[in-house]
């Protein structure tokens, strides 16, 4: 059963009616129905893109959070083959927030990491609802120090609120263990290339995306602090969010125009959940394209593009 967001409830009253015609017609009606089915079904459609064409940074956080998006598990599976899950930091433990392993990607061996927020209860309960504690960091670290040992490529999907903040993880070293695993990314003579597939969050998302090329899907968001957690500061009220969205500059059509992304890789209208392999392919299709561009470069001019790019961020920025 397909779930509608609130400021969606148009669109899923529409729909509902369809349902409940076409549930009608398979039950023997007695009355030609089939044209009401197809004008609902038609302002139904009207209805998605009228309300998806102008959706405000709220909403957007919304769709980017919601619970049927695909999540990184599902871009591996489809995109992945012969995958080869690595587990634990070598140092504490496994942390279940970051999937990361080696695996082929259309004929590339590459290494992969991703944050995994689960679907359902149990397993959101598991990946700790994609927020990485210190050793997650850690094992991420461990993945692309392998990566640049054997030269490959490397594929992070950012999908986090950002980094666990509870006690245990900052006596373990929270804060440290992003700045490594940001430091990691910076010193790879192989190219990473960042998806945003939802929601980036923060010093948790960076850790994995400061990569030679960063892309964001139409409705993901990113920001250095989470809507709400910006309103409980400003304002001390996090009934605020919507208005913190407003002015934060989280949405893919800001970051691309600032020059903090490289590219927005479009969505279905209605968002990824209503097409979830039709956006997965459209993800593969982006990063196959950037990695080609450094097919032939040394490991230097790798490092040294991945330095042109965030030395610019910012420089002829006009806000």
């Amino acid at each position: 059963m397909r779930s509608y967001l609130d400021f969606e409830k148009p669109i899923a009253d529409l729909e509902g009616k369809v349902q409940e015609l076409k549930a009608l017609a398979d039950g023997g009606a007695a009355l030609p129905i089939d044209d009401d089915i197809a004008k609902l079904e038609t302002s139904a459609a009207q209805a998605l893109a009228d309300i998806y064409a102008r959706l405000t940074p709220w909403q957007k956080a919304q769709v980017a959070r919601h619970p049927d998006r695909p999540h990184a598990a599902h871009y591996i599976e489809r995109l992945i083959s012969d995958w080869t899950p690595l587990a634990g930091d070598r140092n504490f433990g496994e942390d279940a927030a970051i999937l990361a392993g080696l695996g082929s990607f259309r004929g590339r061996p590459v290494a992969v990491i991703g944050q995994e927020k689960g679907h359902d209860t149990q397993t959101r309960i598991r990946h700790n609802f994609g927020m990485a504690r210190p050793e997650g960091y850690r094992k991420a670290i461990r993945i692309m120090e392998l990566a640049d040992r054997f030269n490959l490529p490397v594929i992070s999907l950012v999908d986090t609120a950002g980094a666990y903040p509870g006690i245990g993880a900052e006596e373990r070293g929270q804060a440290e263990a992003i700045a490594r695993s940001t430091q990691a990314c910076l010193r790879l003579g192989v190219p990473i290339v960042s998806v945003v597939i939802g929601e980036g969050g923060s010093g948790g998302a960076i850790a994995i995306a400061t990569a030679n090329r960063v892309f964001m899907l139409e409705h993901s968001i990113y920001s250095v602090i989470s809507p709400e957690g910006a309103a409980s500061i400003l304002w001390k009220d996090s009934a605020k969010a919507q208005d913190a969205a407003m002015n934060m500059r989280i949405t893919a059509q800001d970051l691309v125009r600032y020059g903090i992304i490289d590219g927005i890789i479009d969505e279905p209208v209605g968002g990824a959940h209503r097409a979830p392999n039709q956006v997965i392919e459209a993800v593969g299709g982006v990063v196959e394209a950037a990695f080609a561009t450094f097919d032939g470069k040394s490991r230097d001019d790798i490092r040294a593009d991945r330095r042109r790019k965030f030395l610019a961020i910012g420089r002829d920025l006009k806000v």
